[in-house]
């Protein structure tokens, strides 16, 4: 089973934005040392306890700090932003460090605010709508805009072979667009879990194989879930407890609460919270699923095999950043 990490660069608690990046460099060259896959940084706006929102910034710094570890965006909010700068963004980073850089590329809204804030032309309503900004990534990636084409007279110089380009997402949407290019595809289990096995299984039923270098000629699934591993039943339980609070949090609008410690966050739940149990063949993953290596080995093996995923990629809040290393370690170590 591959193994890989999206990190958010969460601000801890007591700590630093700059703390933040530097934990994030550790996290990226203990995964490297671990044999971890890919480590892939997200883009997050108007969040006081997540760092990570220039995703490009972050994939150089930690490229300049490692040295064979793939490195990729989980996702860039592609809905935003002009497909050629993505384009030629990426193609930098990999030409810079060739053979390691991942296009993840995605979409979402942001709020109302700063969605506006993110676009250029603020005369036009924001669209979260991505799919000509995804063909057209495609096409400046390939060079392969019709000859009639405008674009076509100004290709994208660069080398080969190109960043692996990902498409990433919780929806119909996101499984019908890379079917319908030849991508590969992540699917956020941690989002939308119980449509997991299904919107995995539209992928694969509508592949069609990719005419260019951009593309993949199978389906490759890989799935993202919330991962937290513990010497203990009792600590693992104590460690899911921050996300707990921060999803209740959301639940009830107050999105600016500051993430919680373990302890401060198990005072606040009144308890430790439940540990949730993958249920073999179902292919849908728990929100947060934590234990002991051999709880999590078995439930991991298990939901990798009913939704044939190539390649699990490891999500977590933790706030006591030895406990979240010490995490990667166990489960490097059992997977």
């Amino acid at each position: 089973m591959k193994l890989s990490i999206v990190d958010l660069s969460t601000v801890l608690p007591g700590e630093t934005r700059h703390d933040a990046f530097l934990h994030s460099i550790e996290v990226a060259q203990l995964a490297e040392q671990l044999g971890f896959e890919r480590v892939w940084v997200a883009e997050h706006h108007g969040s006081a306890s997540i760092a990570g929102r220039a995703p490009e910034v972050l994939i150089a710094t930690l490229a300049a700090h490692t040295s064979t570890i793939r490195l990729g965006s989980g996702s860039v909010l592609l809905n935003h932003y002009s497909p050629f700068k993505v384009a030629e963004v990426f193609c930098t980073l990999n030409e810079l460090y060739p053979g390691r850089i991942d296009l993840g590329a995605g979409r979402a809204t942001t709020g109302p605010v700063l969605d506006f804030a993110l676009q250029q032309d603020r005369e036009k309503q924001f669209r979260s709508d991505s799919n000509q900004q995804l063909a057209e990534l495609v096409a400046w990636l390939e060079n392969s805009f019709p000859e009639d084409h405008p674009f076509a007279r100004s290709p994208l110089h660069t080398m080969r072979p190109l960043p692996q380009l990902h498409l990433l997402g919780s929806s119909t949407w996101s499984a019908s667009a890379a079917a319908q290019l030849g991508l590969r595809y992540v699917f956020a289990g941690f989002i939308n879990q119980q449509a997991t096995p299904e919107i995995i299984q539209q992928y694969r039923d509508h592949f069609r194989p990719a005419d260019g270098e951009a593309g993949i000629q199978q389906p490759e699934v890989r799935l993202a879930v919330h991962v937290v591993c513990a010497d203990s039943e009792a600590e693992a339980r104590r460690q899911i407890a921050p996300v707990h609070v921060m999803y209740r949090n959301l639940s009830r609008g107050n999105i600016n609460a500051p993430i919680l410690d373990p302890d401060s966050a198990v005072d606040a739940l009144g308890g430790l919270p439940p540990l949730e149990r993958y249920l073999p063949g179902s292919g849908i993953p728990p929100k947060f699923l934590a234990g002991t290596p051999e709880q999590v080995h078995d439930q991991l093996e298990a939901l990798t095999r009913d939704v044939d995923a190539r390649e699990l990629i490891i999500q977590d809040l933790m706030t006591e950043h030895p406990a979240r290393l010490h995490s990667y370690q166990l489960l490097a170590q059992m997977l």
